[in-house]
């Protein structure tokens, strides 16, 4: 019991490191819209991703050595390059509301590619949060959206297809390397990859006033070197269908710093979509499956006519869980 209590406590540990990402990503929105140039999407990009990729390579001190490189370079164009230029894509042909919902289905790709890549099999409970959770931000954003764009979907579903891959490759690829060294070379190579497409797309960069340099340090800071490195540590420590759930907080957060900051006013519709979606991440914590594991167990031992379940098992199944 004290064994399992202390997994629970790490696991928990772990999600709250891990929600620092999709919190920190759910300000971007609101950040780009006060202070950074609307019509440099591609070069905010670049300027976000590559001085938070040279920060970390100078605190960790590591360069990729061997298939390190390509496997960076890989992971960076899955996880930060495509990925930013498609977000650019569906924010300019998408309502934010359909973007975010079409985002936030990324839990469930997650746990099935999780299953044959990583041999995490989905469990009843996360799966179950998944649906709650998606369901969730369909009731806090969906409401009147018009001026749906099928090339604005395609390349918002493209966006979270293509990272949730990098995600689960990036699971299965590099398990035993540092974090820090990890994160920045994604996020060089993911900013190396932009750079063309800006100069192409873009032309010459911007000139940044005082606001856009301290908007771009924050998201550079907080919201990319910070947020991609709690990502990715989560994802060393918890399935991926778990990282995958906690990540709907973005959306979370998106909806709340509106009413906090913006003055934006909270609707009952929004409220109970909040719950929903909170609902779900509960539901896909390792702790409350552990809880559901054991619930089940005591009420077999508990049946007239069939044996209690030997020690070992019990451990197995913990294992398992």
């Amino acid at each position: 019991m004290e064994a399992t209590a202390a997994t629970s406590s790490g696991a928990a540990r772990w999600s709250l490191v891990t929600a620092v990402a999709p919190i920190a990503w759910g300000t971007t929105y609101f950040v780009t819209q006060r202070h950074l140039p609307a019509d440099h999407p591609l070069y905010g990009a670049v300027f976000r991703a590559l001085p938070a990729g040279i920060v970390l390579l100078a605190l960790s001190g590591r360069r990729p050595h061997g298939a390190l490189w390509w496997k960076a370079l890989v992971l960076g164009t899955l996880n930060m390059g495509a990925f930013f230029a498609l977000v650019y894509v569906a924010a300019q042909l998408l309502p934010t509301s359909i973007a975010s919902t079409v985002m936030a289905t990324a839990p469930v790709l997650m746990m099935l590619l999780a299953w044959p890549l990583l041999a995490e099999r989905p469990r009843a409970l996360p799966a179950v949060g998944a649906g709650v959770g998606i369901a969730g931000v369909c009731v806090m954003l969906l409401t009147n959206a018009t001026g749906v764009d099928p090339l604005g979907v395609l390349a918002s579903v493209a966006a979270m297809t293509m990272s949730s891959i990098g995600y689960i490759l990036t699971k299965k690829w590099c398990p035993d390397v540092d974090v820090l060294a990890l994160t920045s070379w994604q996020l060089i190579a993911g900013g190396a990859v932009l750079v063309p497409v800006a100069i192409a797309v873009e032309g010459a960069p911007p000139a940044l006033d005082g606001g856009a340099l301290l908007g771009f340090a924050y998201l550079s800071g907080m919201a990319t070197a910070l947020a991609f490195t709690a990502w990715f540590t989560g994802l060393r420590h918890l399935s991926a269908g778990t990282v995958g759930l906690i990540g709907l907080l973005n959306p979370v957060t998106g909806v709340l710093l509106g009413t906090l900051v913006a003055g934006d006013t909270l609707t009952a519709r929004q409220g109970v979509g909040l719950v929903l979606v909170f609902l779900g991440i509960v539901l896909g914590q390792p702790g409350v499956t552990r809880a559901a594991c054991a619930l089940r167990t005591r009420r077999s031992a508990a049946r007239p006519g069939e044996p209690a379940p030997r020690p070992h098992d019990d451990r197995t199944r913990r294992q398992r869980v």
